[in-house]
């Protein structure tokens, strides 16, 4: 697999923003050392709901799916780095908290199937679909971390050898 710097996307859900899990989940996508490129909080509508989980709408959970993510604010994120989306499913473990491995976001603070903390893009595919979906391109920031010369090699940077 090539080392590119992608995008990914990410939404905090409604069960970590209650449970005041925002700043550890973000801290652990920044100290991994993937960048934040674009943020913001936001009530979820039904169209959009619709739209972002259309491949679950035939499963009995959907309806209890939706509620859950209107329940309360949802913040939506956009990272950067080598291999984004891979390191992202990475840090968020498996979806069923109960399986998900200790020291991942997942296996650290959910039990459940539905409770999840967050949402991962699962292919840079659908990590640029989603991050069409809920941002513009001028909400997307473009800027340099002083610190990935200590993360990633010039390679990796795309740097000339």
């Amino acid at each position: 697999m090539e080392n590119t710097i992608e995008k990914t996307f990410v939404i905090i859900k409604p069960d970590a923003i209650n449970r005041a899990l925002t700043g550890e989940v973000i801290r652990r996508f920044e100290q991994k050392g993937l960048k934040i490129v674009a943020i913001k909080m936001k009530h979820l509508r039904d169209e959009e709901l619709a739209e972002h989980y259309a491949h679950h709408k035939d499963k009995p959970f959907f309806k209890d799916l939706v509620e859950f993510m209107k329940h309360s604010p949802n913040i939506f994120m956009v990272f950067e780095g080598v291999r984004a989306v891979d390191a992202a499913r990475q840090l968020a473990g498996s979806t069923y908290g109960i399986e998900a491995e200790a020291g991942t976001i997942r296996g650290d603070f959910s039990m459940s199937r539905s409770n999840t903390i967050i949402h991962a893009s699962d292919s840079p595919e659908n990590a640029e679909i989603e991050i069409k979906r809920f941002f513009d391109e001028s909400e997307i920031f473009s800027y340099d971390r002083i610190d990935w010369v200590e993360i990633y090699s010039a390679e990796e940077r795309g740097l000339p050898r």
